[in-house]
Formats: C-alpha cells, sequence, structure tokens
C-alpha cells in the first residue's frame, strides 16, 4: 500500500515523465489487484474461522461490544 500511495502522489506531483507515468500506472493496477487478491483471502479465512458468519468488527476487543 505504501509503494501505491507513493506511486499516486508521484503523478498527482507531476513529478514524472509521461512515459514513467504509464510505467507507474500499469504498476499501479498491479499493485491494486495484489492487494484485493489478499483481501479475498483474509475474507475467506475469516468466513471459515467464524463459520460463514461475519461478525461486526469490535474497535476494543476488551469490552466485546460494539460502539
Amino acid at each position: 500500500m505504501q509503494e501505491l500511495e507513493q506511486l499516486v502522489a508521484q503523478m498527482e506531483a507531476g513529478e514524472l515523465p509521461l512515459e514513467a507515468s504509464v510505467a507507474a500506472y500499469k504498476h499501479g493496477s498491479e499493485l491494486v489487484k495484489f492487494c484485493a487478491a489478499q483481501l479475498d483471502k483474509v475474507d475467506s479465512q475469516v468466513k471459515v474461522l467464524e463459520g460463514e458468519m461475519l461478525k461486526p468488527f469490535s474497535a476494543d476487543p476488551g469490552t466485546g461490544e460494539d460502539d
């Protein structure tokens, strides 16, 4: 994600020539696909662990209650 953020910042700032911008865009697309695949894997693992019944995420693990 950090690399993707850096690419976007460089492109938005106009720091890259056209050819480098195109290459950065292609690389960024690959990074987005990779991140999405990783999120899908984690989502599948959580569903298996929770028995296909996802529970709301609690920001405070000590209480076990949602805000």
